[in-house]
């Protein structure tokens, strides 16, 4: 494939093919969807707390739903980042589930509890993989029809890899609702959208809402810019960090309307700190 691009991303309805020219892309991975990813060139270092899990060409990993993770997307020499990822939303799996024949389902299944698997790259892994490149390479857009069946193919791989994956694709129940000022304080600097801080809480935009207003005054974006500032006015006062420096790790994205914010809550500019 020509890339003209520092970065591209093609999405068809669900799977989406990136590959990165610059030699390294740090992200943060927050989907409310499991993933199922194949890498064909470079290297992918997963963060997971604690944990670092690399993934390289020809591997494979799938990724659960509802858990934030850092990604590292690399090039190796003289070879791009480039990878594929099927996402698989609950109305897949569930009509999936339900033409399952139940009394072919296995019993007493172990519950894992990781957030990411390394999948052995097996023969229905690599051509379910190898089956999609040429959409990409001539960027053809696959109908409907082939999407919905390049996913079933991807859940078949994973149930035939290991019966794990069987109460991990197949649990339907919405998430449990979490403490949103600890969450808020734990994660006020990343670049999420009030869509996704209301799904990893577990609840709906409006619920996440109506919640926000029973312990706070201010509504969940005003909150968080005032998290920031005082953040960032930490760091300037105590710290002697320099303002180039606190606005993007506060999570502010241009310094003009960081310093226009800092300067409306504190009366004065941050660099008269």
């Amino acid at each position: 494939m020509e890339q003209d691009d520092p970065l591209k991303t093609i999405n068809y309805s669900g799977i989406f093919f990136s590959c990165f020219s610059d030699y390294s892309e740090k992200c943060i991975h927050a989907t409310p969807e499991h993933v199922l990813l194949y890498l064909y060139s470079g290297e992918q270092i997963i963060e997971d707390r604690n944990t670092k899990i690399t993934i390289a060409a020809g591997e494979c990993a799938f990724i659960r739903r509802n858990h934030r993770l850092m990604m590292h997307k690399n090039s190796k020499g003289d070879e791009l980042y480039k990878g594929i990822s099927l996402t698989f939303n609950r109305n897949l799996l569930r009509d999936f589930y339900n033409k399952l024949n139940k009394s072919d389902l296995p019993q007493e299944i172990h519950f894992s509890e990781e957030n990411v698997f390394k999948i052995d790259p097996r023969a229905d892994i690599t051509s379910l993989f190898q089956s999609l490149t040429p959409y990409f390479d001539e960027n053809t857009r696959p109908t409907e029809g082939v999407v919905h069946l390049k996913l079933q193919e991807g859940i078949y791989a994973l149930l035939n890899q290991s019966e794990i994956f069987f109460p991990i694709l197949f649990d339907f129940t919405e998430p449990w609702k979490i403490d949103i000022m600890e969450f808020m304080n734990e994660n006020y600097m990343d670049e999420l959208t009030m869509e996704q801080i209301a799904s990893y809480t577990g609840r709906s935009l409006a619920t996440f809402k109506r919640d926000f207003q029973k312990i706070s005054d201010l509504s969940p974006q005003k909150w968080l810019i005032r998290k920031r500032l005082e953040a960032a006015y930490f760091k300037l006062k105590n710290e002697g960090r320099k303002v180039q420096d606190v606005y993007v790790e506060v999570g502010f994205k241009n310094p003009s309307h960081f310093s226009t914010a800092f300067k409306k809550q504190y009366g004065f500019s941050p660099k008269e700190i």
